[in-house]
């Protein structure tokens, strides 16, 4: 239905606690629900969707925001008055579904020219114009405004090593970044990166290939104060990694500026399957850290669902994937808050404490570390105790089969 006081979209209050709210902070890409169902195995299954009519689709499911690279939204070689016409459409749809554009970025991998990299090819012409279309997307971005923009580098790699140093890469990787924060600086907008890894694919390998390479990346950067990582569940699934343990180094060091949702099988190719359909433990634990609901610091940024629909399904397969998401969340959410009361799991976590000890090794001093060797400590006696962790993980298990409240 219409708000009458500001025009805008509002979705009908049903009383589930699960629905989708603008209050949720959730978005997707134009190119996860646009995905056609296209494969290297076959051609698309799905009629492509246009741009204004994804946001209308977004908003009755109750997304908050729609993100893009700048073709997702504007042909590549579009004319001037081309991108004024769809730019403006985009806009209206925007503006009248009470939608925002969180984050964008720059689609460096699909055109051929793109075959050896961006940032990193051998040739400084295909670099200069990765940088020259990074420029007019970052600009697209703002007019759009996007807060923050995402480099994914996945032409940034190589499958024969011999063609590049790999020093030689980064070097041109950090070369670009620096490059673009001056340009962002120059042009005031009030705009950060994010920084997104991933082991392989389409290259056979990617540099920078974790979140972990990411977040010492950008300790050498000018401006590693604009900088931070997006991680994403498949891209570190892939490599056989703790998508949980990345998120928490990022968190850490203050650089989670945005993170992609998805859901991937160790070892295959990248899925980007619907949230919370694999590794149903592993998006519990990446929820309740996010949410911050054992007390820690919550993640505050946008909840980006980079993911599509599976192939065998129609348009509303594909709305109904959206809703999947969102909703899988908001229960997640909600057993992980559960979880975090449950008096059984904190006292388990509580019996770890030593408000005698702690206190002592969080800080360096001579009297601390005096109290520390005088410290009686039996190392036999505390070998012999059980930690209590196949019942903390059962009890988590319960509450994640919603056998226990």
């Amino acid at each position: 239905m219409k708000n009458a006081k500001n025009g805008k979209h509002e979705k009908q209050k049903s009383g589930d606690p699960f629905e989708p709210t603008r209050a949720d902070r959730f978005s997707f890409g134009l190119w996860t629900v646009g995905n056609p169902g296209r494969d290297p195995f076959g051609e698309a299954v799905r009629a492509r969707m246009e741009p204004a009519y994804i946001v209308r689709k977004l908003a009755e499911c109750g997304a908050h925001g729609v993100n893009l690279h700048d073709n997702d939204l504007v042909p590549f070689g579009a004319s001037a008055g081309e991108r004024g016409r769809i730019v403006g459409a985009f806009k209206a749809a925007l503006e009248d579904c009470g939608m925002v554009v969180p984050m964008a970025t720059t689609n460096l991998f699909s055109h051929p020219v793109f075959k050896d990299g961006a940032f990193t090819a051998n040739d400084p012409k295909v670099r200069a114009f990765a940088l020259q279309k990074s420029m007019d997307a970052i600009d697209l971005g703002v007019e759009l405004g996007a807060k923050l923009y995402v480099f994914w580098g996945g032409r940034e790699g190589s499958e024969a090593d011999a063609c590049r140093d790999p020093r030689a890469a980064l070097a041109r990787m950090r070369e670009a970044l620096d490059f673009l924060c001056e340009y962002v600086r120059e042009q005031r907008y009030e705009l950060c990166f994010a920084l997104e890894a991933k082991p392989n694919e389409p290259r056979g390998d990617i540099y920078l290939a974790t979140t972990g390479h990411m977040l010492h990346f950008i300790t050498t950067l000018a401006h590693p104060e604009m900088v931070g990582v997006n991680p994403e569940v498949a891209h570190e699934t892939m490599a056989g990694l703790s998508m949980v343990h990345g998120v928490a180094q990022a968190m850490e060091a203050g650089k989670l500026f945005h993170i992609d949702l998805n859901a991937q099988k160790i070892g295959r190719y990248d899925q980007d399957l619907r949230f919370g359909s694999e590794d149903l433990k592993g998006a519990f634990l990446l929820v309740r850290m996010l949410e911050g609901t054992s007390g820690t610091v919550p993640y505050t940024g946008p909840l980006h669902f980079d993911a599509h629909a599976y192939r065998s399904e129609d348009e509303q397969g594909v709305w109904d994937f959206a809703r999947g998401c969102m909703r899988t969340y908001k229960i997640l959410k909600a057993r992980a808050q559960e979880f975090d009361r449950d008096p059984e799991v904190r006292g388990l976590l509580r019996e770890q404490a030593d408000a005698e000890l702690e206190p002592l090794m969080q800080r360096y001093s001579k009297k601390n570390a005096k109290a520390l060797r005088a410290a009686s400590i039996d190392p036999d006696a505390i070998a012999r105790k059980g930690l209590g962790y196949e019942k903390l993980d059962q009890l988590m298990m319960e509450h994640l089969l919603g056998v226990r409240s």
